[in-house]
């Protein structure tokens, strides 16, 4: 009876984790060249999704809703997987940055290869403004608190201002920045534009996928078990567990927006959370076991997730 009632989900997931999978074989296999992957990624975080919020922003009637809640739902237990990861991390040795690098790992979800395309495609047009909603925030959220962690650590804080820096020339940011000044206007979009934004934005979800799939050729989750292990039980297990229990019973979300904060929650650890310890060169290898392990694991945890929220307002 369980497993027939996640057919429904599993057929919605399977496309999503399908391109996935076949980022990775053409990658693997050499089909395509690893460094198409990260143009590919490229391509997606500067041109397809900025263009995609873009034309969202602008085009979609934003709500008289109170986010609140909805922050509230999803950030709570980012914060507490964030802390309760460090912590053990500390317990077993690690250094302060590298534990504040595996607490972000926790916490950092894939919103942009996963989340997005996901929830469009059990939403549509209606999920895009929940998506907005979360994106304005999170990243200049996380980036900050983990750069101020760091910069703790550091004899100066030149590495903190830097990684700040970047979060205010994120082309996400900027565009939902754009998209909002331009909405203010009340000019409409020359055709000529709206139909290059379209092009652009219905790449953004299968090049996403496929990017994310390729970079998983360089990960691997050899080594460090138990605190990779630790991360993928917190990032989706604990994270969408409070996020639904806030979201649906506490706050009593509308099911689009309750929906959107247990869905971002589910997903794996995002690629942000490797690039980061790259950056800092600490904690490599915990992050990048991470995000294979928990993207494995999440084609059966988030097929429960969706399972879960299209049941909502039922």
């Amino acid at each position: 009876m369980f497993i027939s009632a996640l057919v429904p989900a599993l057929a919605i997931v399977a496309p999503v984790f399908t391109l996935v999978a076949l980022g990775y074989g053409v990658a693997r296999t050499g089909l395509v060249s690893a460094k198409a992957g990260g143009g590919l990624s490229e391509y997606v975080f500067v041109l397809a999704i900025p263009a995609l919020l873009f034309r969202t922003v602008t085009g979609s009637p934003l709500p008289d809703i109170n986010p609140l809640p909805y922050w509230t739902a999803y950030f709570f237990g980012l914060v507490a997987c964030w802390i309760i990861a460090g912590r053990i991390a500390r317990r077993l040795g690690r250094e302060p940055r590298e534990s504040a690098i595996i607490g972000f790992a926790a916490a950092q979800s894939n919103t942009v290869m996963i989340g997005i395309p996901l929830i469009l495609g059990i939403f549509g047009e209606a999920g895009t403004v929940p998506i907005i909603m979360l994106l304005v925030i999170h990243s200049p959220l996380t980036m900050t608190a983990v750069a101020l962690l760091i910069a703790r650590d550091e004899a100066g804080g030149g590495a903190g201002w830097r990684l700040l820096r970047a979060i205010f020339t994120n082309p996400i940011l900027l565009s939902i920045g754009a998209g909002l000044i331009w909405r203010q206007t009340g000019m409409p979009i020359p055709a000529v534009m709206k139909s290059v934004l379209k092009f652009l934005g219905d790449t953004a979800a299968p090049c996403a996928l496929v990017a994310m799939g390729m970079s998983m050729i360089e990960a691997s989750i050899a080594g460090n078990k138990r605190l990779i292990g630790t991360v993928a039980a917190l990032k989706l297990l604990l994270h969408p567990l409070l996020a639904y229990v806030l979201a649906v019973p506490v706050f009593h979300l509308p099911p689009v927006y309750a929906a959107s904060a247990i869905l971002f929650a589910a997903c794996p650890t995002g690629i942000n959370a490797y690039l980061l310890a790259q950056r800092y060169r600490s904690g490599e290898s915990v992050t990048s076991g991470a995000i294979t392990l928990t993207t494995i694991l999440a084609i059966v945890t988030m097929t429960i997730a969706v399972s879960v929220v299209t049941g909502l307002g039922k």
